[in-house]
């Protein structure tokens, strides 16, 4: 079976790797981003799928946009794919694309479809304090991750778990997927089941606008919202006229007394922040990254900044 893949990220790297080592399939080509600039000195970086791909002399064709580039459209076409596989590349196919292969266009979605379709899966399932997420592998529409499903894998959540880690999770288990997916079609047995929109729910873009903590906030709200936007784009804190960001939390036990949301309680064995609307629920930083200085543990940052217990997490007014 001659495969044409579709991806970007690190995240789609294991099941690259998977199928250019599978001797069932044969991988044509490669579509990815174009190389990016990145870094201080902004020289261009290869994304991960293309570095995997000349490794092994497999074509590879980067267009700014796919929708936009008919002569990329073509030249897929021209290595007479099967199917095509996508994960994680970022653009909505058109019919030329999604009609080109024999098999059509299978997609690995980071999610228990119907739920969390859209662009950041992962991150808003723990966001959302989801206790099980996973993967779907799906025949791709034009639609929002609104084909039919095909297998999915299921993905127990612990309250640590970043969405980082998840990530690295999911990439390897969506590639056992997708193995199993191929498997099946290759053998006859694949079924496609349609999906249950009326249970759909959406995971947008995240922003950098998201990671400013309300203190207000519950504390398992504030924990949960740290865990699903590292690494990117990262929760922050007002602090002194500086951001501080907050890398690693966990939830604290409340405390007996009220107090002002984002007010330090404790900064000794554990550094402990003031939290929920009445500021009795306690959030507990771990691992934090002052301005202009690295990561480094909370308790760390408070006894070498010399922070108070009382001092506020704030804007300053």
């Amino acid at each position: 079976m001659r495969v044409l893949f579709l991806g970007t990220p690190e995240f789609a790297v294991p099941a690259l790797e998977r199928l250019i080592g599978w001797d069932a399939v044969k991988v044509v080509g490669l579509v990815t981003q174009p190389d990016r600039p990145a870094g201080r000195g902004k020289n261009l970086v290869a994304p991960p799928t293309k570095l995997v791909a000349v490794s092994h002399g497999i074509p590879v064709l980067q267009p700014e946009r796919l929708s936009k580039a008919p002569d990329v459209v073509q030249a897929m076409r021209d290595l007479t794919p099967d199917v095509l596989v996508t994960v994680a590349f970022g653009q909505i196919l058109k019919k030329d694309v999604l009609s080109m292969a024999q098999h059509g266009v299978i997609n690995v979605h980071g999610s228990l479809l119907p739920y969390y379709r859209g662009a950041a899966p992962i991150n808003w399932a723990l966001i959302n304090g989801e206790s099980e997420t996973g993967v779907t592998t799906m025949f791709s529409d034009p639609g929002i991750d609104t084909g039919k499903m095909l297998l999915r894998k299921e993905i127990p959540l612990p309250k640590d778990m970043n969405a980082q880690e998840l990530a690295s999770t999911m990439a390897r288990v969506g590639a056992d997927v997708l193995i199993e997916t191929l498997t099946q079609l290759q053998q006859g047995t694949l079924e496609a089941k349609e999906q249950d929109h009326s249970l759909a729910t959406m995971a947008p873009r995240l922003t950098k606008e998201m990671g400013k903590i309300d203190w207000g906030k519950p504390a398992e709200q504030l924990h949960n919202l740290t865990r699903g936007l590292y690494p990117w784009p990262g929760t922050f804190s007002p602090y002194k006229g500086a951001v501080l960001k907050v890398l690693r939390t966990a939830v604290a036990a409340p405390g007996d007394t009220e107090a002002l949301p984002g007010t330090i309680m404790s900064v000794g064995k554990h550094v402990t922040v003031a939290c929920g609307e009445a500021g009795k629920e306690r959030l507990e930083l771990l691992e934090v990254q002052p301005a202009n200085r690295t990561v480094m543990k909370a308790q760390d940052w408070a006894n070498g900044a010399h922070i108070k217990q009382g001092e506020v997490l704030q804007d300053e007014q």
